[in-house]
Parts: structure tokens; sequence; C-alpha cells
């Protein structure tokens, strides 16, 4: 399968300058607002039977980033959080196990310790998060701290005061410079904050900006700004990476989080994936939730299918 890199190259000539990088991305067909945000409401109205129900619960946890990122984090913390990606339900051990934890790069060695030879990942935010404003250096620093420590995937942010000034070759520079860092040891996931970028033109730009950059995945964003996920710039990205790969070759993984918080949200974001991008990306290897509380309602509704009624919320652990 092509890379990353033979996307780079696929597109040296639209990042030689800031001139030639500003006409490529001001010359993306703009965004039918009103035609995005019918399609994901018409997509998010689907039903699905209760056969196809139970695939999407086990399918969504294990797609779960299990994410804490708060200044109040302990190292005992973190590993509950770890425990839980591993086992989330106790009672069932057929519950799938979450595709990673998520926490800040000092967390990282305490809760890759945690999730040793379970096959769940240890994500950790880098590069400033979640504002994204600090010297290059800084932001590498930062990087090879966490994969030091044993991260598996790197969620870096991006400068978006850089991007909304139109200093767009800075912010590819800086993408493909973590990208670098990153190598072979992690995979890396670029935050776009969706919710400051302020137009569906500029997260286009964005997705196309950062794929071409290196990222091998694009997210929606940090969950720390008042609009996070949702459908509409989530179907945005989707369709972003699906005529990345028709031109390129190349897939690129899409991860929303923040605000997704319930089964029902969940399968409405599964749909968008199946409708618009197809089975290849219906796997954790290519699409993420980027949750805290998802994974407890995720649960609570396995287990009414299973049993026929629900559980109270002692059921499930409060993270």
């Amino acid at each position: 399968m092509p890379t990353t890199a033979t996307a780079a190259s696929a597109f040296a000539d639209v990042t030689t300058s800031d001139s030639a990088l500003r006409r490529f991305l001001h010359g993306l067909p703009g965004v039918d607002a009103v035609g995005l945000e019918a399609r994901a409401a018409s997509l998010g109205t689907r039903s699905i039977k209760t056969t196809a129900k139970a695939y999407a619960i086990d399918l969504a946890i294990s797609m779960i980033d299990l994410t804490t990122l708060e200044g109040a984090d302990t190292p005992g913390k973190v590993r509950a959080l770890a425990a839980k990606a591993v086992n989330p339900d106790p009672t069932d051990r057929t519950t799938p196990k979450t595709a990673a934890v998520c926490v800040y790069p000092d967390m990282v060695a305490t809760a890759k310790a945690a999730v040793a030879g379970s096959g769940v990942k240890v994500a950790s935010v880098a590069t400033a998060f979640p504002a994204g404003r600090a010297a290059l250096p800084v932001k590498l620093a930062d990087t090879a701290d966490a994969i030091a420590a044993g991260a598996d995937e790197i969620d870096m942010v991006i400068d978006r005061g850089a991007f909304l000034a139109g200093r767009y070759m800075e912010v590819y520079e800086q993408i493909a410079a973590i990208k670098a860092e990153c190598g072979d040891r992690a995979r890396l996931k670029v935050i776009f904050e969706t919710g400051e970028l302020s137009t569906y033109d500029n997260i286009r730009r964005a997705s196309w900006l950062g794929m071409m950059a290196g990222a091998d995945f694009i997210k929606t964003s940090t969950g720390k700004v008042a609009v996070n996920a949702t459908p509409a710039n989530t179907l945005l990205m989707l369709e972003a990476v699906r005529d990345f790969r028709a031109q390129t070759g190349v897939q690129i993984g899409v991860k929303p989080a923040g605000g997704i918080r319930n089964t029902k949200e969940a399968i409405k974001f599964l749909v968008l994936v199946n409708e618009t991008v197809g089975e290849d990306w219906l796997d954790n290897h290519w699409f993420r939730f980027g949750a805290s509380s998802l994974l407890n309602d995720l649960l609570m509704q396995r287990q009414k299918l299973a049993t026929g009624r629900y559980s109270g919320p002692d059921y499930v652990t409060v993270d």
C-alpha cells in the first residue's frame, strides 16, 4: 500500500512555496454547507436492526481512544483507565478492548506499563496541547519525550493562529517535522480544532494540508473547546480522506473527538463512515473515537442487548 511519504512526493510541486500551497488549498472546491449538513442529518436518521446494533456497539468499543487529559491526572487514575481499556467489562470477557488510551506525555510510561502485552495502544497528545502555541523545537522535544516513554501514537495540534492567518506553509512544515520525528515509531494524528476554524472551507483545507504533510490520521478536536466533533465536520473530513485516497492511493484515518457521549451518537458516526468511505475504514486502524464517557454508555447498551434490561450507573466505573 502507498505510504504517507508517497503522498508527500505526489504534492511536491504545490509545497515548494507558500504561494503555491495557498493556490492549491484555495483552489479546492467550496463546501456546500447546507448540503453537507443535510446529508449528515439524513444519514443520522437511519435505523439498524438488533443484530447490526450489537455488531456496531462492539465495533465502537474497539475504536475508542479512552482518554484522560486533565491537570489533575495521577498515575493511579491512568492505571485505572488503562485497566478499563484492556478489560472494559470484567463481568463479560467477550467485550472488546478499546483501541488505545490517550494521555499527556508525562503519563505515557505509566500507561504503557499498565497495558503491556494487551495490544491496547498508548497515544499521547503533544506539541503544546491543546493550544499548539510553542516554538517548533519545543514541539519536537515534546514529541520525542512521548515516543521515548513508549507512545505508539502522537496526537499533535496545529497552530490555528498560523492557519487562520494564512501561513499555510508554516503549518505544513511543522506537521512534516513532527511526522519526521515520529518516523516509523509512532503513527501521527493531526488535530485541527475544527470548532476554531470558523468555516467548512477551512476544515477542508486543513484536512488536505494535514494529509499532504504526512498525517496518518486527521482528527477533529481536542475536546477542550465549545464545538468539537459533529456529524457534519466529520462527514467533510471523511470525504477528504476518500478523495485523497482516490488521488494518491494513500489511506488516511479519521478521528472525531469530543462531544460523542452515547451509543446512539456513536452509531450515527459509524453510519457516516460506512456510507461515505465504506468498509475499508470500519476498523480501528483507520477510524477512532476520542472519548471518555462514551465507553460507559456503550457497555450499558451492550448489557441491555444481552440481558433485556438496563443496568444502573453503578454497573460501570466512573472515570
